[in-house]
């Protein structure tokens, strides 16, 4: 049986990115997100903003290797970082201060990956 594998040019884009960033720093946290990216959408979980504001305290940088969203509430700020967001998980998190980051972003702004929490 033939194996299926994602043709989103954006999703490929960033599995790349991570995987090399992984290489260069040594920060086995992008291979990680970069895996979890690269499994099937059925493996791919999506987090709800409870589960967030149930796992985090405020200030911390959260990564999701998938979709944000928005059942629950947020009731501190924290910087997500996600493949998507729907428009309700955005507009919680932007209304409790908190940033919305695509994965681009987040690899720019901490190419280490220090402090950075896998949720999903």
């Amino acid at each position: 049986m033939k194996r299926v594998k994602s043709t989103n040019p954006e999703l490929l884009n960033i599995v790349r990115l991570l995987r090399k960033k992984s290489i260069e720093t040594g920060a086995s946290i992008w291979r990680d997100v970069a895996e979890r990216l690269a499994a099937s959408r059925r493996r791919r979980v999506a987090v709800n903003l409870s589960r967030l504001n149930r796992y985090t305290k405020a200030k911390e940088t959260v990564i999701v290797p998938s979709k944000v969203l928005g059942t629950g509430r947020l009731d501190h700020p924290i910087d997500v970082a996600a493949f998507t967001f729907s428009e309700q998980a955005k507009a919680k998190i932007l209304k409790a201060k908190g940033k919305c980051l695509s994965i681009q972003e987040l690899v720019k702004k901490n190419p280490k990956g220090t402090n950075v929490k896998i949720m999903g």
